[in-house]
């Protein structure tokens, strides 16, 4: 049998791969450009063989695709290769963050979140598939619209198709030091709204309540609530069309991370308790979606990130598994018990800003990576 970790893969030609990609712009709530990503990915997909399906979006979001690759036993339970599409930068980003690679970085919006990494692991498995190697297990493939928003319209979709499989691997970014992710903090999304009462600013200021300032004082007591354990960050403030007027109405989004249940309970009823319909003012706290807690040191888990392990040894480098923030499409199946090892995509830095890159060498490094996982999972 061909050395999986020993297959031809070429950084020049992933790079070229990657750039339609990421010049295919798809942030989340842009369902046409996510839409044209998928068009992308499903080409691809099928271009190696796979029975590719087209699952439309919900609630406004872009479509899903899933892919059977080429097996014997097609369409079994064995390894769910699970990825989102979707991403924080709106269309227009290119002409700030360029794809472009300088020397031994390589930029692009959501080349490291997660564009690069679902390319990875899917060029391990055009490489092995050319080869003609023959995983233990068959791989099914999920790309989905929604993730860089907790993940609204898909989750149930995940998560059938997650149960099916016994092994889940996320090529979401790479820790810091190169390491994997083994569990994640719970999140939690709320939506805030206050209400005041209009006015014209200039002819009778007196006579309104600002809906802006009273959220505005909110910020500080919001995110004064973080403690190392749990974070509150308020990430989106909405009011206001006309300078002239006394805003009646302002909405914002907070977000809260905590690294227990229990934690995240406590945090949960400290925004809940923010409500109010007393006085001048009116504040509406609401849940939105949440990202339950993925406990860490899991057996199945643990499992895989020694298979992980062994292939990284082989590759020079040392890998190793901690629980982390920033959730992720990991938090549903490994809430699930399911065995599932993330963060395993490409190195790094910048992710959801405008100085997004990865490190050029760990495209082979990850693809090499994915085709040993492949490979070793299940035999």
């Amino acid at each position: 049998m061909t050395n999986p970790l020993e297959l031809p893969f070429d950084t020049e030609e992933m790079i070229a791969g990657l750039r339609p990609w990421i010049e295919t712009e798809s942030p989340t709530f842009d369902a046409g450009a996510v839409n044209r990503m998928m068009d992308l990915v499903q080409h691809d997909l099928a271009a190696l063989g796979a029975r590719v399906e087209r699952i439309p979006g919900r609630m406004g979001f872009g479509d899903s695709v899933r892919a059977t690759m080429p097996h014997p036993r097609a369409g079994e339970g064995g390894i769910l290769l699970l990825g989102h599409m979707d991403t924080v930068h709106p269309v227009g980003t290119l002409q700030k963050l360029p794809f472009r690679r300088e020397g031994g970085i390589c930029y692009g919006p959501g080349l490291m979140d997660m564009k690069g990494g679902n390319y990875v692991f899917l060029d391990a498995l055009r490489k092995l598939l050319a080869a003609g190697v023959e995983t233990p297990l068959p791989v099914t493939v999920l790309f989905t619209p929604d993730e860089e928003v907790g993940t609204p319209s898909t989750r149930a979709l995940i998560e059938a198709e997650a149960k099916r499989h016994k092994y889940i691997l996320v090529p979401e970014p790479a820790c810091p030091d190169g390491g994997a992710v083994i569990g994640r903090y719970a999140i939690a999304r709320f939506n805030l709204q206050t209400r005041g009462k209009p006015s014209h600013a200039g002819w009778a200021l007196k006579d309104g309540v600002s809906a802006i300032a009273e959220m505005a004082k909110h910020v500080a007591v919001i995110e004064g609530m973080t403690s190392d354990d749990c974070t509150f960050s308020l990430g989106v403030f909405n009011a206001g069309q006309w300078v002239n007027c006394v805003s009646s109405v302002c909405d914002a989004e907070v977000l809260s991370m905590a690294k227990t249940q229990e934690q995240l309970d406590a945090g949960i009823a400290k925004m809940m308790a923010l409500n109010a319909d007393e006085g001048n003012v009116v504040m509406e706290v609401t849940r939105g979606v949440t990202r339950p807690v993925w406990e860490p040191d899991q057996p199945g888990t643990m499992a895989m990130l020694g298979v992980a392990q062994e292939i990284s040894r082989e590759l020079g480098f040392e890998m190793t598994g901690q629980s982390a923030g920033g959730g992720s499409d990991g938090n549903f199946t490994g809430y699930l018990g399911l065995p599932t090892l993330d963060s395993i995509g490409v190195r790094g830095q910048g992710l959801h800003t405008l100085n997004e890159h990865i490190e050029v060498d760990s495209l082979v490094e990850r693809a090499k990576l994915a085709a040993g996982l492949y490979c070793r999972l299940g035999a």
